[in-house]
């Protein structure tokens, strides 16, 4: 009526069976030493990773320290865009292109510092950011005038914001009309894309400006001085 019970296994089966258990350990631990191998590699090489992240996507200053100097003094907006201008002709003097610079100043590495280094590409992009400074300047000024910095008013004769903006929109005008056939010249001669589309942007900036300086009213002729 009932099932007899399984018989016991005997020690020696019992003495067989640990045995392949033990040999089963053995071969698996080559595996577990492997894997902690492999992670032990990712982990280094991905804090290896993270530590050059921050370095490989510095963005490039493209103003030197010297320059930073110079403009956080010129607050003025006529002074601020020549300031510009003149750090945009450095870069092209780097790259010994002739834009027909107003300026030679015999002190310039003294008050300037040494000229901006760099590929001819980062020359270039700085020129379209520093471009981009001086019309976010102008524009920003044009729409809240009563933002704008004047000389002191304790001056002899201190300039209005009427007198200073125009100066200023046309010192940038006449800029543009230097660059507009030297970055032609280079947009036809460029082969990289990267380098085309920073040429092109600065070309647009320049059409827009030298089209915005052509709506500004004729200046006021100069006062004859007083004998």
């Amino acid at each position: 009526m009932f099932a007899k019970p399984a018989p016991k296994p005997s020690n020696r089966c019992l003495a067989a069976t640990k045995h392949k258990m033990k040999a089963k350990g053995k071969r698996q631990k080559p595996k577990l030493a492997a894997v902690r191998s492999f992670l032990t590699f990712a982990f280094c090489l991905f804090t290896f990773a993270f530590v050059l992240l921050p370095s490989a996507n510095a963005q490039r200053d493209y103003m030197t320290a010297e320059e930073v100097e110079i403009i956080r003094e010129a607050q003025e907006i006529d002074l601020r865009i020549e300031v510009i201008v003149r750090m945009m002709d450095r870069r092209f003097k780097v790259m010994n292109i002739f834009v027909a610079s107003p300026w030679a100043d015999k002190k310039e590495k003294e008050i300037w510092g040494p000229l901006p280094t760099g590929e001819r590409e980062e020359l270039f992009s700085d020129i379209r950011k520093l471009l981009d400074k001086a019309i976010s300047d102008i524009d920003n000024l044009n729409e809240r005038p009563d933002a704008a910095i004047l000389p002191d008013p304790e001056e002899k004769k201190p300039r209005t914001f009427k007198e200073m903006f125009p100066v200023a929109v046309r010192t940038l005008a006449d800029a543009a009309k230097r660059y507009e056939p030297v970055i032609e010249k280079e947009i036809d001669t460029a082969t990289d894309k990267k380098l085309q589309g920073i040429l092109g942007r600065i070309l647009e900036d320049l059409n827009d400006i030298t089209e915005g300086a052509a709506k500004l009213p004729p200046p006021e002729p100069k006062k004859p001085k007083k004998n």
